[in-house]
């Protein structure tokens, strides 16, 4: 009977493990945190440009004024407020952005980041690299999801205590 028992257990572990996923994406410089999807809904490969300097201040497509320090993006046909994981191919390090602009109108260029993204992907030095952009599926977060189902169990079982039997 003890063999069946560790049969039993390793097949279910075994199961376990198989059902194991992707971890989610999680974006944590914006407030509340962000959550997506693990696999993206589209990928993208392409060269990555940045723009700073004399756009500073000016509206962006989406009516925002562009601030070097946001970390936004400009995309020819992402819809605004996709958020995009951007890649640099040459060092690996990346970046979620919020697209809020149109752009980049330069030939072969797939995406133009904001001066703080392009600081974080380290591509200041070159001005342009090859990037990979992964559109990221946001999952909804409820929050405070329990607060009716609790205040009604709250009241019933006030109503409860207070109706004579």
């Amino acid at each position: 009977m003890r063999i069946w028992s560790q049969i039993l257990l390793s097949t279910l572990v075994l199961f376990l493990a198989g059902c194991a996923t992707k971890p989610l994406i999680i974006n944590t410089e914006t407030k509340p945190k962000e959550i997506y999807a693990p696999e993206p809904v589209k990928v993208e490969y392409g060269i990555a440009s940045y723009y700073a300097g004399r756009w500073i201040g000016r509206l962006t497509a989406n009516g925002e004024r562009y601030r070097a320090g946001d970390v936004t993006a400009a995309h020819k046909k992402l819809p605004f407020n996709t958020r995009v994981r951007v890649t640099n191919l040459k060092n690996g390090k990346s970046v979620i952005v919020r697209i809020n602009n149109r752009g980049p109108y330069i030939r072969g260029r797939i995406i133009d980041l904001s001066l703080v993204s392009a600081q974080r992907t380290d591509m200041i030095q070159s001005g342009i690299v090859k990037v990979k952009l992964e559109v990221l599926k946001p999952i909804d977060l409820m929050e405070k999801s329990n607060l009716k189902v609790s205040q009604s169990l709250k009241s019933s079982s006030k109503k409860k205590a207070s109706s004579p039997e």
